[in-house]
């Protein structure tokens, strides 16, 4: 039995926002998210910009509350709870044994992790948290929404770094499309903007230097001048839905989930492999029954690092041949900043909102662009009247997982 999966609800933080209609508008007027770190040890890093949301728990939760749940799982629960009420579900009348979550996450509770770190060994505790466990293990965010809201459903945490929700996202259409479901709430969350994550990540070298005329430009995907990512912070969850059960409550349907592919490239722990990735756009593709030239717009993973986008340049010419340079690509990586975990559900938002408005986001701060990118990656100026009907979603990874997501139009 296969069925159709509908996406019902959208929910998110973000740094250019805590709705999607902000996050949307934001993209499209060619918003930054991206600014200095305001933190006390920001003075001690060498990259001193990061894409942070703006988010207070204490608006959202009591204090009690708050202190026993992570950054990362306070994201995580105020988006799906968005997300629910954006759905029209009724919590009372869901049967909970049919409705599960399926959460990706890079480095779960990393601030709770780093917490602990501290205070045994620079502050000599004797003792940590009663909670610390709770706080920083993987799965916390995914479990707590499941106990917030009672779900009985599968519940699974996904951990394949920067493909983490685009993974989540597509093993839940699974769980709705062959039975296994009939209510999914899928997406990921990320908080790693913590003194010994970004230190780690200075280490590898891959984080972007800050534009000394702008810190907001410092992101620049697919551009000549180019140097590298830079990190954010949040979460998105989507409501997935049997579209039968959702047309028959009357839901308001965003769109189509109807394709998803995934595989890993096995060729190099950080450097991209075109074939890999070409892979699973054919898979997603394959999945959901189109050929290359139905597809209107790509959200590219486009980080801004030297290797990753001239490789998804290569890529997306071995996946859509002829096709390739008709096609719309955007990174709005340019504008949120990477959240590595939470980052290809966010994108996801992105690409389900530029289907429903009829609007694709640009690539912000490609004044300068690469020879060696020379697809159409609308440079700095969205596009608005265009007549979507199918978008892509890429995501590739650390370790070679890559999640490619499609969403088509609902007539």
């Amino acid at each position: 039995m296969t069925r159709r999966v509908a996406i019902t609800g959208l929910g998110l933080v973000s740094p250019l926002g805590n709705t999607p209609e902000i996050f949307f508008n934001a993209l499209m007027a060619g918003k930054s998210g991206i600014r200095r770190i305001e933190a006390d040890f920001a003075e001690r890093l060498d990259t001193k910009i990061a894409a942070q949301a703006e988010f207070d728990p204490l608006q959202h939760f009591t204090k009690h509350k708050a202190s026993s749940l992570d950054r990362v799982s306070q994201f995580a629960l105020y988006a799906a709870g968005q997300a629910i009420i954006d759905a029209g579900l009724d919590m009372e009348r869901v049967d909970k044994s049919r409705m599960g979550v399926y959460l990706g996450t890079g480095m779960g509770g990393a601030a709770s992790v780093e917490e602990g770190y501290v205070r045994l060994y620079r502050d000599s505790a004797e003792r940590l948290k009663p909670f610390t466990v709770l706080m920083a293990m993987n799965n916390a965010a995914a479990s707590q929404i499941g106990l917030e809201y009672g779900l009985t459903g599968a519940n699974l945490t996904y951990s394949t770094a920067c493909s983490s929700s685009s993974i989540a996202i597509g093993e839940a259409f699974h769980q709705v499309r062959h039975g296994y479901a009939d209510v999914m709430l899928a997406g990921g969350a990320e908080a790693l903007l913590t003194f010994g994550t970004i230190k780690a990540w200075e280490a590898l070298r891959a984080l972007a230097s800050e534009d000394k005329g702008n810190a907001s430009a410092s992101c620049k995907p697919f551009a000549a001048d180019r140097s590298g990512l830079v990190l954010g912070e949040g979460s998105a969850i989507v409501v997935l839905e049997d579209m039968e059960l959702a047309k028959l409550r009357g839901a308001h349907i965003y769109a189509e989930l109807t394709g998803y592919g995934s595989g890993n490239d096995s060729s190099h722990i950080t450097q991209p492999s075109p074939a890999g990735q070409a892979a699973a756009m054919r898979a997603a593709l394959h999945c959901a029954g189109l050929i290359p030239s139905e597809i209107g717009y790509i959200n590219a993973h486009g980080t801004g690092t030297p290797l990753n986008d001239p490789a998804e340049t290569a890529a997306i010419k071995l996946a859509f041949g002829e096709h390739a340079p008709n096609i719309p690509v955007s990174s709005t990586k340019s504008m949120h900043g990477h959240l590595m975990g939470a980052t290809s559900a966010v994108e996801f938002v992105a690409c389900v909102l530029a289907l429903t408005h009829g609007a694709v986001p640009p690539t912000i701060n490609l004044q300068n662009p690469d020879p060696a990118c020379d697809l159409d990656y609308v440079p700095n100026v969205g596009r608005r009247g265009v007549p979507l009907r199918h978008v892509m979603s890429n995501s590739f990874a650390f370790g070679g997982t890559s999640g490619v997501l499609i969403a088509s139009r609902v007539d």
